[in-house]
Order: structure tokens, then C-alpha cells, then sequence
């Protein structure tokens, strides 16, 4: 596995966790990107004995779900046969399930089959935008949707109907992480936690004591300085997404680039989830966003969306039942 420094990534979640008293930080890296373990507990020592386990984990989970590892699940399944069956780790199988749910819930929004699809509009050589022909969308389409994967709970198998298809669990799989290692602490007995992958996912266990909960801010991802929330977390995940230079982001609905969005947040319970939410935030409209937290209403939305006018100032989204965190505009 490559442990290599990860380049600058962009920031979505950032907690102020030097105002907590009596914490410890750990920090690891895996999956391209730095996760970090901060913890309440009175002993340093033990406190670094359990983050250590849970950054094995993570390495564990790596090696099953990584596309750039030969020896993957998901390697293994982008390489199967049409028709022939693969027994899969639970890890590798928990995060399709975890999709397949997710995929329904947003019809079709969220898709961790959308390489071809990706691949059709971006030069991966120089890293910008393409158009692709009449006949390579044709066969991505053909070649993409989560409908193409079937499941077997029982032998924890899966099969393609029709092949290549192109998977990546990188819209699912650091969140998947982050809710096993805080699985992990919990058998160690650490319950005042937070964990985050990249500050992209990050799940707060119980709250520090004597505190509502840990500090966390939602900051403009092309401006840091500029905060946009304030919130304090127990027992929720938040996770974000946003634009990156050069990059478009696909809508697995209609296989094209879509628009009018800058960023988004999602806010459950668990990180796997929050994780999948806001990739697929990127492509639903607002109306879709709040049809989708009105039916589960123990999830959040934050939305940054372009005006449409230039010079117009963006807009601001909140979406769900918020409590009352302060939004600064």
C-alpha cells in the first residue's frame, strides 16, 4: 500500500478540538488522504494504543476496498466475467449494500458504477474536460448502474450482469472507515471521540464531558476564512463535497456533467451514509435535496449554489431539521 504524503486536499469539516480539554491526537495516514483520531480520555497511552487498532483497521479496510490494488475486491469485481460470481470480504459487501440503498433512496443520484461514465468527459492525461463521442457514451451507459450488480447476502457473493463494469467505493468507502473505527474505540471503551477522514468525513462519538458536543465548523471549500456554520456534534457524521478545478461531476441519471452546484454537506448518524449523501447532493436539485430529508428526517443539508447572476452573491442552503446552529451568511 502507498503510504506517500497525500497531496493538499480541499477541507470541508474542520474542528476546533485545542478548546476541549484533556484530548489526544492521532494521526494516520491511508486511503490518499490523513485520518485522524481525536480523543478525550485522562490516559495518553491507552488513548494511542486504540487509535493505533483503529488505524489498523483502516489499513485492513483499504486492502479490500482500494481500485488501485491488484489484490482488491473491487479490482477483482472491475476484472469479473458477465455471469460469474466473486465471494467478497464483508467489508467490500457491506459498502455495495451500503450503495445499492443509497442508489435507490436518490434514484440513481448516487452510483459507484459511473467510471465509464467519468472516464467519457474527463482527460484523465491532462486533467480537463472532453467531449466524448456518440459511441463511448453509448457503451458507458450500457456499462453503468448500480442494477448491473447483484448481491447474495448469504455467501456474501456478487455478480455482473453484463461486463466491464467500472467501480470505485470512493464515494462510500472512507465513510465506511470511519464508522468501523469508531466501532473499534467503542470495544476499547472510548466513547468521547471524533474521527474524520480528510475532514471530508468525520463522525463525533459521545460529547466531551461537560460540553453540548465537539466544535466543528462548515467553511467555505474555496475560502477557508470564510465560516459558514458553527455546530457541535454527538453522535452524528457530517461529510462534504464540492467542485474541484478541472473536474466535472457526472449525474449518473442523465451521464452528463451536471451543474449548479459549488458544494454540499450532508449530516447522519453514521459516516458511510453521509458520505454517499453528499456526493449525491452534487447532482440533486434543492427541490430533490428537501423531498429527500423530508422522507428521512434524521438528515441534513447544506447547500452552496451558484446565483446565476454574475456578480450576485451564492446561496446558502440549509436543508432539514436543523437545531438551532448558527449560520453565517
Amino acid at each position: 500500500m502507498d503510504k506517500t504524503t497525500p497531496p493538499p486536499e480541499t477541507r470541508f469539516v474542520a474542528s476546533d478540538w485545542a478548546a476541549v480539554p484533556n484530548v489526544h491526537r492521532f494521526a494516520h495516514q491511508a486511503m490518499a488522504t490523513t485520518f485522524e483520531v481525536i480523543v478525550q480520555h485522562e490516559e495518553r497511552a491507552y488513548a494511542q494504543q486504540a487509535a493505533q487498532a483503529a488505524f489498523e483497521e483502516v489499513d485492513r479496510i483499504e486492502g479490500h476496498l482500494s481500485r488501485f490494488l491488484e489484490t482488491s475486491d473491487v479490482t477483482r469485481i472491475n476484472h469479473l466475467p458477465a455471469g460469474e460470481p466473486v465471494q467478497l470480504s464483508l467489508d467490500a459487501f457491506e459498502c455495495l449494500k451500503i450503495s445499492a440503498r443509497v442508489h435507490a433512496e436518490t434514484d440513481g443520484a448516487f452510483d459507484v458504477t459511473v467510471g465509464f461514465l467519468v472516464d467519457c468527459w474527463l482527460d484523465k492525461e491532462r486533467k480537463v474536460p472532453r467531449t466524448p463521442s456518440p459511441e463511448e457514451l453509448q457503451f458507458a451507459h450500457a456499462h453503468t448502474g448500480m442494477d448491473l450488480i447483484l448481491l447474495d447476502e448469504p455467501t456474501y457473493a456478487a455478480a455482473l450482469l453484463v461486463s466491464p463494469v467500472r467501480v470505485d467505493l470512493g464515494g462510500v468507502g472512507k465513510g465506511y472507515a470511519v464508522d468501523r473505527m469508531a466501532a473499534l474505540l467503542r470495544e476499547w471503551s472510548i466513547d468521547r471521540a471524533l474521527i474524520h477522514g480528510g475532514f471530508s468525513s468525520v463522525l463525533a462519538l459521545d460529547a466531551p464531558q461537560e460540553m453540548a458536543g465537539w466544535p466543528v465548523t462548515l467553511s467555505h471549500p474555496k475560502d477557508r476564512r470564510r465560516t459558514l456554520a458553527r455546530l457541535q456534534l454527538a453522535g452524528t457524521s457530517v461529510s462534504g463535497s464540492g467542485v474541484e478545478k478541472g473536474r466535472h461531476i457526472i449525474d449518473p441519471r442523465t451521464g452528463a456533467p451536471a451543474a449548479g452546484r459549488i458544494a454540499t454537506w450532508s449530516m447522519t448518524p453514521d459516516a458511510a451514509r453521509a458520505d454517499a449523501l453528499s456526493t449525491a447532493f452534487m447532482v440533486m436539485n434543492p427541490d430533490e435535496v428537501r423531498q429527500y430529508c423530508a422522507a428521512h428526517p434524521g438528515i441534513r443539508a447544506l447547500l452552496i449554489t451558484p446565483s446565476g447572476e454574475p456578480g450576485s452573491p451564492e446561496r446558502i442552503m440549509p436543508v432539514g431539521k436543523w437545531k438551532p446552529e448558527k449560520f453565517i451568511e
